[in-house]
């Protein structure tokens, strides 16, 4: 698989793609794996959101090796981007309007694997095209816009122009951290997880990326990855590991510190 130069313009521009059915010859296998790896105490009871951080690490840590996913994160981040980790989540209700990161100068992107089609009427993703493009007048504007649509512009979150993300499992959605994204009338009970990635940083902004690897402390985790994820790595693996594994040194004391702050682990 390759990405065309339509496919990365499309990104470029709107900050998100859609892959139709790309990995439907592994969706029996996902789905099973996606179950075992939630823990069977604390079981997801539709009252709130359920998330396992890492999670692909866990028991699918081969996806990171497929040829499909190597192919999205070498077309838009570079031969050698880094794999920044996964989530796996059981959402319940509304998401509301949000960034996933505001990144000036590195490209970081989710990609996404949705196990219940879902459409407008059941929670579907909405994005705002365009909207992660901070540099212009657009993206800068929603910044401060979003924060209350109601006040900004007299509409409820659920009724802002944006672009409805249908999905069927197997289909994938590929999004950048900067994009303005939400979901709206979904069920207590949505299969989703997550892989992460981003461009490697450059030495000089090595503590930005520190800085990143720390907020995961909030899911009281002390390495950025599992064992699993690193032991089993192939030198191939291993380029889009290294950077973050050199620099996630400091996370246990964090995590530690947040153990003491926080009465569980984040959910989001």
């Amino acid at each position: 698989m390759q990405l065309s130069q339509a496919q990365i313009d499309f990104f470029e521009t709107f900050g998100f793609l859609k892959f139709p059915q790309l990995m439907a010859d592994r969706l029996d296998w996902i789905i099973e794996e996606f179950t075992r790896t939630f823990p069977e105490q604390n079981r997801h009871d539709g009252t709130k959101r359920t998330c396992v951080v890492p999670f692909i690490d866990q028991r699918m840590s081969v996806l990171i090796d497929d040829p499909r996913m190597l192919a999205i994160g070498k077309s838009l981040l570079g031969e050698d981007f880094n794999y920044m980790g996964s989530d796996g989540n059981y959402y319940t209700g509304n998401t509301g309007w949000h960034r996933d990161g505001y990144h000036e100068k590195y490209k970081h992107l989710k990609i996404a694997f949705y196990l219940d089609p879902l459409d407008a009427d059941t929670g579907a993703l909405r994005v705002i095209p365009g909207s992660h493009r901070l540099r212009d007048k657009y993206g800068d504007d929603l910044t401060l816009q979003m924060q209350d649509t109601n006040k900004t512009w007299d509409v409820a979150g659920a009724d802002v122009p944006a672009y409805v993300l249908d999905v069927t499992p197997g289909d994938i959605l590929v999004f950048n951290h900067n994009l303005f994204h939400s979901a709206w009338n979904g069920s207590t009970n949505r299969r989703m997880f997550t892989i992460n990635m981003c461009q490697r940083y450059a030495e000089a902004d090595i503590q930005e990326l520190r800085d990143y690897i720390g907020t995961a402390a909030r899911f009281w985790i002390d390495r950025a990855f599992s064992d699993t994820m690193m032991n089993e790595a192939s030198p191939e693996r291993m380029v889009h590991l290294e950077q973050v594994m050199a620099n996630d040194g400091h996370l246990a004391a964090l995590s530690a510190k947040a153990r003491l702050e926080m009465a569980e682990p984040s959910r989001g």
